[in-house]
């Protein structure tokens, strides 16, 4: 099978289950953008050969992440009574509560926030603040395509925690690595 198909070249893509829309329709920013959180998430999971200060738990839960986030790109993709919704996980509650949890654990070894922090630190910690901006993008991208077309409304949560288990995570690489968050210096006037 070739990896071009031509049928794009009309600046039309396919949507799963049927139907085509325009490559810059809001659907389709909306989940290529969570394709680019993905990919960032995949950059910062090259840096475990590097970043030895945090286990291998740390890396797993960022894959585990990355194929939820296929699956929310998959839910966005599939509009609702489709005739392949069948054949993807909606995202849900279920997925919403385990994001929660990695969140509470991953917050349990940070140490608690007493100013705000500037993206920054360690690699991996910069990686990962790169990823909850994408990820805040993505949720101002799913916010405007919920105003105008039905969406699953567990995706706008969902997106929601995962900036805010990025956010954790890029404290703890930092933390882990004896590195300090970098402090934000507000001009003083």
């Amino acid at each position: 099978m070739k990896l071009y198909t031509r049928t794009g070249d009309d600046g039309t893509t396919g949507l799963f289950g049927g139907g085509r829309i325009a490559k810059d329709h809001p659907r389709v920013a909306a989940y290529g953008t969570v394709d680019e959180l993905n990919a960032s998430l995949g950059l910062a999971l090259a840096t475990g050969g590097t970043d030895e200060s945090v286990d291998d738990a740390f890396f797993a839960l960022l894959t585990t992440l990355q194929s939820r986030l296929f699956d929310l790109g998959a839910d966005l993709a599939t509009p609702a009574d489709t005739k392949h919704e069948s054949k993807i996980q909606r995202i849900d509650e279920r997925h919403i509560k385990e994001a929660e949890d990695w969140i509470d654990q991953i917050e349990a070894g940070n140490t608690p926030m007493t100013q705000f922090i500037l993206p920054g630190g360690t690699e991996l910690a910069a990686r990962l603040h790169l990823a909850r901006t994408i990820c805040r993008r993505a949720e101002r991208l799913l916010v405007g395509l919920h105003r105008e077309s039905i969406i699953n409304p567990a995706t706008l949560i969902y997106v929601n925690r995962v900036s805010d288990l990025l956010f954790a995570m890029a404290r703890r690489a930092n933390k882990e690595a004896g590195v300090a968050d970098v402090p934000w210096l507000p001009e003083k006037t």
